[in-house]
Formats: structure tokens, sequence, C-alpha cells
């Protein structure tokens, strides 16, 4: 049998978690949690359009290339 060992995050939210005592409060805990990694992505995406000095105008041409590999 294997161990699982919990790095420091997981170890919080495993206690935070433990007070958790109903549907409605995980539903509240599951959309704090996805605003703030929606906040970082985004964040990042602003970060990026700088550094690479991307324009909206880009992003919308880039909205309609397709990258998927095509299979014969």
């Amino acid at each position: 049998m294997t161990t699982t060992v919990f790095n420091p995050v997981q170890l919080q939210l495993l206690d935070m978690f433990a007070h958790v005592h109903s549907d409605e409060e995980l539903e509240d805990v599951k959309s704090i949690l996805s605003e703030y990694y929606f906040e970082r992505a985004e964040k990042r995406a602003a970060e990026l359009f700088k550094e690479k000095g991307w324009t909206p105008e880009q992003l919308e041409a880039l909205s309609h290339e397709h990258f998927r590999t095509p299979y014969v």
C-alpha cells in the first residue's frame, strides 16, 4: 500500500473543509476558489499581453485560427 503525503496547501484545505457542513457552504467555498484562480489567470494573461505587446485585434485574429492536429 502506498502512503499519500499531503503538501501544506492540501493540509490547510482539508482542515478548512472539515468545517463545511452543508452543500451551500461547499458551493460557496468552490465559488471563492474558482474566483481566486480566475483572477490569477486573468492577471497572468494581462501580464503576457503587456510583455508580448499583443493587441485586442491580434487576440481576435487568433480566436479564428485552428491549431488542431489534422487527422487523416
